[in-house]
């Protein structure tokens, strides 16, 4: 099988189930979102050579999220291929919030993003996972879907955000703070 087919040359795509829609369509813009997350997250864990924790734990994220693109991709009324994200995976994000959180130092200020470069590709996949979010939310307004997707993605964006401050702590690195 090759990887081109030729079917989307005209600006649609397939969605499962075979319905097909134009490219930029919110439920396309929805699943691409998360995609493109996907691939930041694959970038962040390649930077996370001595955070092994944290490499599993986005890797899990990684599989929800192709659960997510899955469920994102299958039309109104058509029945889900996969089980859908429920709130045990929700459940489970604010489990490891919490975990790495009690770790930290305290936040009392604003940071900006950076520090090592894992730190920064955690606040780059964080940026992404936010906009994923508002995709999914653009999406939602049009078309009803699976609540936990978006409690999901607003856990992780807060799960990538403290990961990024303990990457730095680990390496001995200040968080920048931000100053007017």
């Amino acid at each position: 099988m090759r990887i081109y087919t030729r079917t989307g040359d005209d600006g649609t795509t397939g969605l499962l189930g075979a319905q097909r829609v134009s490219k930029d369509s919110p439920r396309v813009e929805a699943y691409g979102s998360v995609d493109e997350l996907n691939a930041h997250l694959g970038l962040a864990i390649a930077h996370l050579q001595s955070q092994e924790r944290f490499r599993q734990i986005l890797q899990q994220v990684q599989s929800d999220l192709f659960v997510i693109g899955a469920e994102l991709a299958v039309p109104v009324g058509k029945k889900p291929v996969i089980k859908p994200i429920s709130e045990q995976q929700v459940q489970q994000l604010e489990h490891y919030i919490d975990e790495i959180e009690d770790a930290l130092e305290p936040l009392h200020h604003f940071i900006l993003p950076g520090g090592t470069v894992a730190s920064a590709a955690l606040h780059v996949a964080r940026t992404v996972c936010r906009r994923a979010e508002r995709r999914v939310v653009s999406l939602f307004h049009v078309e009803p879907g699976n609540p936990h997707i978006l409690t999901y993605l607003n856990r992780l964006g807060d799960l990538l955000f403290v990961m990024a401050r303990a990457v730095n702590a680990a390496e001995g690195v200040q968080d920048i703070i931000w100053e007017l």
